[in-house]
């Protein structure tokens, strides 16, 4: 088997997102009651690179640490598990 690549499992389809696209990032953030919880949360991409991608968000988001983020964007690997295109809600 000399040169061939051989998976357990296939390969995640590769996403990539670009500035202005709607996505929703598991993160933690303040919900509507001002509480502090760990969620899917959706955001804006203002920033986007071949590695890395900048998501802006409207509530406050914090980091793994505990630190609010002052301009409140978080940066993520472009093929990260927390990062999804926003899903589309029904409006009323």
């Amino acid at each position: 088997m000399a040169g061939k690549v051989v998976f357990s499992t296939e390969p995640d389809e590769l996403m990539v997102f670009d500035v202005g696209d709607r996505v929703e990032v598991y993160c933690d953030h303040d919900n509507e009651e001002g509480e502090r919880i760990k969620g899917w949360l959706a955001g804006v991409v203002v920033q986007a690179n071949d590695k890395m991608v900048a998501v802006q968000f409207q509530q406050n988001v914090y980091l793994t640490n505990g630190w609010m983020v002052p301009d409140r964007v978080l940066w993520c690997p472009q093929n990260a598990k927390q990062i999804r295109p926003a899903r589309r809600r029904r409006r009323r």
